[in-house]
């Protein structure tokens, strides 16, 4: 598939790179600026996003009460019930073969309604994702690899994969079997859950024990778990921490709330400190400035060919 890049006018591009002199940022091999970091390890987190509003503000801008519906509806259906029977059948990994990179291609068809701060192609977030990281993090290959495929679960929303509703494929994950914490956007649509008043499920721990691991905790069913069932049964080389990303990057009432810490094993706390890393470059790289994809196309794909096979299962 063939992705075409926005040719700008010589003015428009004069501009661009004045507003780059101008605001000290930096510019990654595939023409895409952030702000230059502070330190060797971090940038400086934009205040507003590409729509000129604050990020994740589920309360400003044109799409706020779709992606209000989008949760509505999200937080009534997505049960312990379904997503055993999601898992179960997309554990199968019987609907296609297919290379990372012709993922990340046809991602292109996918838009995701729950998302506030985006609505270019997804190939865009992830190449702008892993090339800031990238910037940063030059030594860490596989956190950059990770950011290219973190979404690529979000093709269930296309016909091949079974067309599931957005609301099974995108949007803030949460644990099921267990109380619904506050802390989880929208919470108050939760209330009309069936798993809400089940006297097996309503409390802190639920089905759980303190420190038994997100491993064994039900999350809602998404393009989160879906990818980590492509890479784990597929094989991948990808350490243990970028597995913990791709798994649970939705996961923003514990990465960003702190809420569930309690549910975590030892192992899940090492790995948290690259998911909390790697969920700023996530959420804040997110804009209307496109990557050139072919110029960094050779470079992950070599990252590609060190941690996947050829072809995977999906």
């Amino acid at each position: 598939m063939t992705v075409l890049i926005e040719n700008h006018a010589d003015h428009e591009q004069a501009e661009e790179q004045k507003h780059v002199e101008e605001t000290n940022e930096l510019v990654l091999d595939g023409g895409f600026p952030v702000p230059k970091s502070v330190s060797n390890d971090e940038f400086v987190v934009p205040e507003i996003n590409s729509f000129g509003q604050t990020f994740r503000d589920y309360n400003a801008g044109e799409r706020q009460k779709s992606v209000e519906e989008f949760y509505r509806t999200q937080h009534i259906n997505q049960t312990y019930d379904f997503v055993k029977r999601m898992r179960e059948e997309y554990s199968k990994l019987n609907r296609m073969e297919m290379s990372i990179w012709e993922c990340c291609e046809l991602l292109n068809e996918v838009v995701d309604d729950s998302d506030p701060d985006l609505d270019e192609p997804q190939i865009q977030h992830l190449l702008q994702s892993a090339e800031a990281i990238r910037k940063d993090y030059p030594d860490e290959d596989w956190l950059h690899l990770t950011a290219l495929i973190h979404d690529l679960g979000k093709v269930l929303i296309l016909p091949q994969f079974g067309g599931l509703p957005q609301w099974a494929v995108v949007g803030d994950t949460f644990p099921l079997g267990c109380a619904f914490d506050e802390a989880n956007i929208h919470h108050k649509y939760f209330k009309e859950n069936p798993d809400f008043n089940n006297p097996a499920y309503n409390t802190k721990n639920g089905i759980y024990s303190e420190g038994c691991g997100l491993d064994n905790v039900m999350i809602s069913w998404g393009h989160d778990d879906y990818m980590y069932l492509v890479a784990k049964e597929n094989g991948t080389t990808l350490p243990s921490a970028g597995l913990f990303i791709i798994r649970y990057h939705s996961l923003y009432s514990l990465h960003h709330e702190r809420a569930y810490m309690h549910l975590l094993s030892d192992q899940d706390k090492e790995d948290l400190k690259w998911l909390k890393i790697f969920s700023k470059y996530d959420l804040y790289s997110k804009s209307k400035v496109l990557v050139d994809v072919e110029e960094v196309k050779p470079y992950y794909l070599s990252l590609i060919e060190k941690y996947f096979p050829a072809k995977l299962k999906w």
